[in-house]
């Protein structure tokens, strides 16, 4: 993570549920980041300490547009710059009383920030524009595993048969069939399917998972499921850089309404319980993954992980210009 072309994607920081209660920090990258919401509720993000005395704006509160310090009162707009000094009324702050201001907007219930100018958009679901499928917000919450690490376990096909035994996997069906990778600019669409014990969390009977799935660069994954008898369900799961061995973990899904109903509460524990069977192994992981395929040995169902590897290091190539240095 201490390679600069990371800061040039956009990530989902802070749910919008939590920043209407007020400011929140957060650490993306090693940057220390004061998250509000301006009166027309629109996020934004600047960097988490006063140009005055340093104090962290994050504890401070919004006031008329602006957030303003806790130590002395001085309010920042959302480009960065400091708007009123209460103990100087009436003088303008003057363009040097100012912090960093980063890109920040809100898309599926989250405030995405990108520290520096993003080399892609936002992902577009198709589901979220489809009036059959359901928007549910899942988990938030960080766990000491690389965002790559997960980004591979997310299309590893081979991992379900030993760690998913207690919820959907199979030891019958040790591998994906009809495994297929076609790329596009930042990030590449993977189909295939999979034998199960138990379809999803509304059917106990064997079934056939057909995957259609995305990977965007570097940390995003839409696994959509679908079933011969059974809604679609699609996960989205991004790993926010907290650090080298730290992520957010940061997943919502699509669930699709076929007319039977949608049980959020039992859509929400299975998926907790097959997250909670790939945290047990993740965290048990090295946090440095080799881009170089010879560094670890492999197998044909780690093409996914494989093809991210080379991407992002092209990424890394393509548009390296410094590191970052981690406090």
């Amino acid at each position: 993570m201490e390679h600069a072309v990371f800061r040039r994607f956009w990530y989902p920081v802070m749910p919008m549920s939590e920043l209407k209660q007020g400011p929140r920090r957060f650490e993306l990258l090693g940057q220390a980041l004061a998250l509000f919401l301006d009166d027309d509720g629109v996020p934004a993000a600047l960097e988490d300490r006063c140009c005055h005395r340093t104090a962290r704006l994050s504890l401070g509160e919004v006031c008329d547009n602006a957030i303003a310090c806790p130590y002395h009162g001085w309010r920042y707009n959302r480009e960065g710059q400091c708007v009123l000094v209460p103990q100087m009324p009436d003088r303008d702050p003057g363009p040097k009383r100012r912090v960093k201001a980063f890109s920040c907007r809100e898309k599926y219930g989250y405030a995405w920030v990108a520290l520096e100018q993003p080399l892609f958009d936002i992902p577009d679901f198709p589901e979220a524009v489809d009036d059959s499928f359901v928007l549910i917000h899942e988990f938030y919450e960080e766990w000491r595993v690389s965002g790559l690490r997960v980004m591979e376990n997310e299309l590893d096909m081979a991992h379900p048969s030993y760690v998913h035994l207690g919820t959907f996997g199979s030891p019958e069906h040790l591998v994906a069939e009809d495994a297929k990778i076609e790329e596009f600019p930042g990030g590449f669409h993977y189909t295939g399917r999979l034998g199960v014990k138990q379809a999803h969390h509304a059917q106990d009977r064997n079934n056939e998972r057909f995957l259609d799935c995305s990977w965007y660069a570097p940390f995003i994954c839409r696994l959509r499921i679908n079933y011969a008898d059974g809604p679609a369900h699609v996960i989205i799961n991004c790993q926010v850089p907290l650090a080298h061995n730290r992520s957010q973990v940061v997943q919502f899904c699509f669930q699709e309404d076929d007319g039977t109903g949608i049980d959020e509460a039992a859509i929400l524990a299975f998926d907790r319980k097959v997250t909670l069977e790939d945290k047990h192994v993740l965290e048990s992981t090295d946090a440095d993954v080799p881009l170089d395929p010879r560094d670890e040995r492999h197998m044909v169902s780690d093409k996914p992980g494989l093809v991210m590897r080379r991407m992002i290091q092209a990424l890394i190539e393509d548009h390296e210009t410094r590191a970052v240095t981690f406090q």
